[in-house]
Order: structure tokens, then C-alpha cells, then sequence
């Protein structure tokens, strides 16, 4: 009771506790879930001008464009978050000008006779370098008849509308800034004097070997200087990370690889034996070369040998190519260089079309016997083969394996001449005439192959991780690393400067493990080594081919970068600036004879040097100097100009004048049109410069 009174008596405080019970619910769910009051939200995977992108829709756009389809998927993304970016900065600016694209205009742009560079890129027959109007027309017409009903290709297309406006709009946008671009007299005068004159010059070169790198001291100033001299440069947009990794390869052992060679030597018995060569070479991961090979077409390793040895008999196991193999020779033939050919093709790609074809070479067949039309007239008139069809299917001058096996077999090996042949191939029925054969002649084989990659097994694989494994556990911090990365042999990389959504990195390329290591590298602390050991496949075997230990080296946040992350890379250029002051205090008088013979260098000259000139013989790739000596007068002699290789002293000796400019028009279309083709690729870069973008992207992927 007296509890019960003492609560009664302090009501007010129970009241206050509930309250903020309650507030706090209140407030979680106003900060939190999907989307809060607030405006924040756990699914946002950027926003651009204040228009959030969901990541459910980004992921939806993902799958329709591209679904299960493979491929490298972190260029996709980075294409596709591109294309959301430059889709709302480019809808902005259209409204903000009035732009627009009509339902007309739209229909035009899909399905008219001059499409969208997106319907051009989807739809020409990559074969034939032909829009397929044909598949467009059947689009449009289900999508007119209400039958365009696959939810996932009404997906597509609904995407690929907005692709086309955002075009479109694109393309409005730069038509405006194009036209726009003008320049004005004085400007295609100076473009007159820079592209009608050239200037022949003298100079002395003191290169900055002349001085010794000990001369010269460098302070933290001298880099924060530079730095800033060229800050349009090294100046970054946002912040990078470097990463130290060091790499432990995962190498077939001596064991791994007699297993191998083994298993190839034990079925060579039975490959020999093989009645059916297809078959077992199937079964054993093997290759039929369905063509008759020349001793140069061969590898070198089995060239001799495979017009040696008997046909039916296998050689190996030998080495070629990262691979235990052996080699059966099937046929081995005396083939014409060249031949003439004509034939008729039914194209076929289903059992039922394949009868179809058979049934219609058969009844042409027939025609050709009772000479009731020739050859030509049929070839013309039915044969599916672009390539020959008008030419009354002749080809000439055809080289051995110029065409499908089957074709070659008849044409160089088992056809005679003057005699027709029915032969089926991958693209249907043909109907084949041998015309002539080369007099020249080579001999060629035609082979079968298994094989075995030479790869670690799964215990070597084992067995260098646990090495990595314990390397890591003994090494937590990147000099512990870089130490016993040192007595192990281990060679310790520095990765380039990454951006949180990088997905590659360095000499291990990009995938997956590469992005991992950039998302830990963006949690971690500098001198930290992840925990985690990273594993590398082989491109082409699927084996893990490397583990790799990441450590993080350096943070360096937007805006230039700190002399302690960058001084490796210009070190040198700073000591070159050093160095050039020195090497110009040295400098007396302009008589470039006296001024070469002080350095022991000498005295060189360029000819018919242009101001636009990128490189000069002999003088290289030095626009300072370039730069200084149109300042000049003929005749004039130049102070100490550093340039990217040395110190130079320039004297101009051949001036002339440019004359008076007679067609500014021409000169104006000169001077605007490569401004005005760098409109489409910058103009957009521009826009989303100055656009206000949040990318969310590493925290999904």
C-alpha cells in the first residue's frame, strides 16, 4: 500500500517516462524505415538536383535492360547510374528552355525512316550494318493491336522511350549551344597570325641532369607551391584512397602438374582406339579442328609431327599453350590453293525448316537434271545466300577454309569437278557445284585434340591460403605488413588513387574482389590491414588464382591533395622546378654559343615550328618554349625558359609575317568548328558539374 501511495503521490514522473516512451517510437519511425517524414531514406542510391533514384527502381532498370545476361556488371551500373544522372540534369534544363519531345515526334524517333541513335543501336543486323524495319514494324503494330503484352519487353520498351526523350532533348540542347558559338573578328585574326606563320629557331638546351639532385633541397613549401601552381591539375572533386596489397599467386606445383600430364597420357590407349572421334573428345573436353590445316597454320609444337605419324595415331602428352595435350591426326589430304565454286543455300535453323530446305534443294536438284533451268536462274531466283544470289551463287578464287567445313570437304577434298552435291552445314542446304582447282597444291591434316589446363589443384589452393591466412593473423598494421611482406619475397603494390564507387584496382583489374577491397578501404582507418584475405579467379579457368591482403595507405578528401599522399608522384617535378631556377641563375649574357659552350651542350635549331605544333624533332614536346618563342621578335633572344626536359635559351631566327586575314568567314568556320564538335562530350560534363548530385552507390554494391 504504502508503494501504491508513493507512486500515487509521483503520478507526474510515470506520466513523463510514458511520454518519451512514446516520443522515441515516434520518432524512429519518423527517421527510419524506407522513407521518413524527413526525406531521408535507407534505399536511396543517389540524388541529382534534389529528385531522389530509389534503388528498387534502379535495380528494376538493371534487370530489364540487361537481366541474367553476365557480363561485367559494375560498368553497367556505372553506365546506368550515369544515364540517371544526365536523364535529370538534361529534363531540368529542357523544361527550363522549354523544350520538349511530342507523342508525334516520339513515334517518329521509334518507328520512322530515321530513328533515334538508340533504335539505331538496337536494332541494325550487325551482319548486314541494316536497321531491322522489319522487327520495328511488328513492334509497332502489336503495340497498335494491344497484343505487345510480355511484361518484360513492354518494360524494355517503356525504358527505352525515356532513353530516346532524354536523346533527343540532349540533342536539342547541344544544337542550342552549337549555333550559339561564334567568333568574333579579332579572334579569327589572331587564329590567321597563329595558323599561317612558322618560325625557324635556335636554341640551347641545358638539361636539369646538370645538376645534381643533391644541389637541391625541397621543403613541404616547395611542394605546396607547385601544388598550387598546378592546381587545375592535381585538384580531386571528391575523396580517394590509396590501398597497399600484397599478393600471393596461387602456381601449379610440380605435383598438380605430373597429375595432369598423367591423366592425359592414360587416355591416350582409348583416343586411339575411338571409332567415334566426336564422341570422345566431347566427353573429355576435347576439340575436333573440323578444317584440313597447313603445316603453318599449326602450332609449332605438333607441326612436324602431325605429317609424320601415321592418320589414327595420337601424339602426347605435350605442353602447348597452358595445357597437358594430345594430338590424333584424322585425315591427312592433298588440297588445291584455290578453287571456283557456285552453289544455292536454303537457310535453315529448326529441324522442321531443315526438312523444308532439304526437300527444296531436292526438287531444284531435280530441275538442274532435267535441264529444264540452269544453275544460274535457279541461284538468283531461290538461293538465300547474299554473298553470291545475284552472282548466280559463283564464288571464285575461294582458299581452303574460307568456308563452313562441310562446304570445304566437298569443294577441296571428296567433290569432282562439274559435279553437284547436296550438303547440309550449320546455315542449312546447300546445293554445290565444284567449278575449278587451283594447279598449285599444299598438303594439309585435319586433327583432334584433349587437353588439360595446367591449374593447382584444390589442395594447392587450400594450401596458399592458409599461408595467407597466416600472414594476415600475424600482420595488422600496414608497416607490420610491409615488413614481412619483405622477408617472405612478398612484392607489396600501391594501388591508384580511388573513389568510393572504383571497382578496380591497379594490376588485380576490376570484379568483384577489387570492389570489396575499395568498400573496406572506405570503413578502414590508415595503417589499417582488412581482416579480410581477398580471392582473384582466373579469367579463364575459374580457379582462384591469387589471394590478395589489402592495407589502407592513404585518405585524401576533396580539394588539392596533402603533400604527404602526393609527394612520390611529383617529387621530381618539383626537383625539375629547383633545378631550372638554378640552372637559369647560371645563365649570363644571350649569345647562345657562349651560353652552350658554358654547359658543354650545344646549339640546335627547329624549322618551320607552328604555335599549334604538339611535337618538334629534336626539340620534343616542349610548349613553353613553343609559347615564348611566338612572343618574340625576328632576331630577338629569350631569357631561361624551363621546360618539361631541360632549360632552354631560345633566339628567333626566321619571323615572317602573316599578312593581312582576306577570308574572315572561313576563318571563323575554322576556329568554331572543333569547339563546336566538342559540344556533345562536354556540355553534358558541364551540366552535371554544376548540378547538385548525392551518389549513394557504394552503400548497395
Amino acid at each position: 500500500m504504502a508503494l501504491i501511495s508513493k507512486i500515487r503521490k509521483n503520478s507526474w514522473v510515470l506520466v513523463v517516462l510514458i511520454g518519451l516512451g512514446l516520443a522515441g517510437f515516434i520518432i524512429m519511425d519518423m527517421t527510419s524505415g524506407q522513407q521518413s517524414v524527413f526525406g531521408s531514406s535507407q534505399f536511396t542510391v543517389g540524388e541529382i538536383d534534389g529528385q531522389k533514384l530509389d534503388w528498387n527502381q534502379f535495380n528494376r532498370v538493371e534487370q530489364v535492360l540487361y537481366g541474367n545476361s553476365g557480363g561485367e556488371v559494375f560498368s553497367r551500373r556505372k553506365q546506368l547510374w550515369d544515364y540517371f544522372v544526365e536523364e535529370a540534369v538534361v529534363q531540368e534544363e529542357a523544361e527550363a528552355l522549354g523544350l520538349g519531345v511530342s507523342k508525334a515526334e516520339l513515334l517518329d524517333l521509334q518507328f520512322g525512316t530515321n530513328p533515334s541513335p538508340v533504335i539505331r543501336q538496337r536494332f541494325t543486323d550487325p551482319n548486314t550494318r541494316q536497321i531491322n524495319f522489319q522487327q520495328l514494324n511488328q513492334i509497332k503494330t502489336a503495340i497498335e493491336n494491344g497484343t505487345f503484352t510480355d511484361p518484360q519487353m513492354r518494360a524494355f520498351w517503356s525504358h527505352q522511350e525515356k532513353e530516346i526523350m532524354k536523346e533527343r532533348l540532349q540533342s536539342k540542347i547541344n544544337g542550342m549551344v552549337t549555333k550559339a558559338i561564334y567568333t568574333p573578328t579579332w579572334m579569327a585574326e589572331m587564329g590567321h597570325q597563329e595558323q599561317s606563320v612558322s618560325i625557324d629557331m635556335a636554341y640551347v638546351k641545358i638539361p636539369f641532369d646538370e645538376v645534381d639532385n643533391t644541389e637541391v633541397t625541397l621543403s613541404d613549401e616547395d611542394y605546396e607551391n607547385y601544388l598550387e601552381q598546378n592546381r587545375a591539375r592535381y585538384f580531386q572533386e571528391e575523396e580517394t584512397r590509396k590501398v597497399e596489397y600484397a599478393v600471393f599467386d596461387v602456381i601449379p606445383t610440380v605435383k598438380d602438374s605430373a597429375g595432369l600430364r598423367n591423366k592425359i597420357a592414360g587416355l591416350i590407349p582409348e583416343f586411339e582406339a575411338a571409332e567415334n572421334d566426336s564422341a570422345f573428345v566431347e566427353r573429355n573436353y576435347g576439340a575436333i579442328n573440323g578444317f584440313y590445316l597447313s603445316k603453318e597454320d599449326l602450332s609449332p609444337v605438333v607441326a612436324d609431327t602431325a605429317f609424320s605419324i601415321p592418320v589414327g595415331s595420337v601424339y602426347g602428352p605435350y605442353i602447348d599453350q597452358g595445357a597437358y595435350q594430345a594430338m590424333k591426326v584424322l585425315a591427312r589430304a592433298t588440297m588445291a590453293d584455290s578453287a571456283d565454286t557456285r552453289h544455292i543455300l536454303i537457310n535453315a535453323d529448326t529441324p522442321q525448316n531443315f526438312a523444308a530446305a532439304k526437300n527444296t534443294i531436292d526438287s531444284l536438284d531435280n530441275l538442274l537434271a532435267s535441264g529444264v533451268a540452269t544453275f544460274d536462274s535457279l541461284a538468283i531466283k531461290f538461293s538465300q545466300d547474299p554473298g553470291s544470289a545475284s552472282k548466280g551463287g559463283k564464288y571464285e578464287n575461294v582458299t581452303p577454309n574460307q568456308f563452313v567445313p562441310e562446304y570445304n570437304e566437298v569443294l577441296f577434298v571428296t567433290g569432282q569437278i562439274g559435279q553437284r552435291y547436296k550438303v547440309r552445314s550449320s546455315f542449312g542446304w546447300h546445293l554445290i557445284e565444284v567449278l575449278r582447282r587451283s594447279a598449285s597444291t599444299t598438303e594439309r591434316v585435319k586433327t583432334a585434340y584433349i587437353q588439360e589446363r595446367i591449374v593447382p589443384s584444390e589442395d594447392t589452393q587450400n594450401d596458399v591460403y592458409e599461408r595467407a591466412l597466416a600472414f594476415v593473423g600475424k600482420n595488422r598494421k600496414l608497416e607490420e605488413m610491409r615488413q614481412s611482406a619483405d622477408s617472405e619475397g612478398l612484392e607489396v603494390e600501391i594501388s591508384n588513387s580511388l573513389k568510393k564507387n572504383d571497382f578496380a584496382i591497379g594490376s588485380l583489374g576490376a570484379g568483384q574482389a577489387s570492389r570489396d577491397i575499395v568498400r573496406w578501404a572506405f570503413n578502414a582507418n590508415k595503417g589499417e590491414v582488412s581482416p579480410e584475405i581477398y580471392a582473384f579467379q582466373d579469367p579463364v579457368d575459374y580457379y582462384t588464382n591469387k589471394y590478395v591482403l589489402a592495407a589502407l595507405r592513404s585518405v585524401q578528401s576533396a580539394g588539392l591533395p596533402s603533400v604527404d599522399n602526393i609527394k612520390d608522384e611529383i617529387e621530381q617535378l618539383v626537383i625539375n622546378e629547383k633545378k631550372g631556377a638554378v640552372i637559369s641563375q647560371k645563365i649570363q649574357g644571350t649569345d647562345l654559343a657562349s651560353i652552350a659552350a658554358s654547359f658543354s651542350a650545344q646549339v640546335d635549331t627547329a624549322s618551320n615550328v607552328t604555335f599549334g605544333a604538339a611535337f618538334v624533332p629534336s626539340l620534343g614536346i616542349e610548349p613553353r618554349v613553343i609559347g615564348k618563342a611566338f612572343t618574340m621578335e625576328e632576331g630577338q633572344v629569350s631569357g631561361p625558359v624551363v621546360g618539361k626536359a631541360g632549360v632552354y635559351v631560345v633566339k628567333v631566327i626566321r619571323k615572317p609575317d602573316a599578312g593581312q586575314a582576306t577570308n574572315i568567314p572561313q576563318l571563323r568556320r575554322n576556329i568554331s568548328a572543333p569547339i563546336r564538335s566538342q559540344v556533345p562530350a562536354q556540355l553534358i560534363q558541364a551540366m552535371k558539374k554544376n548540378a547538385d548530385i548525392e551518389d549513394n552507390r557504394s552503400r548497395f554494391y
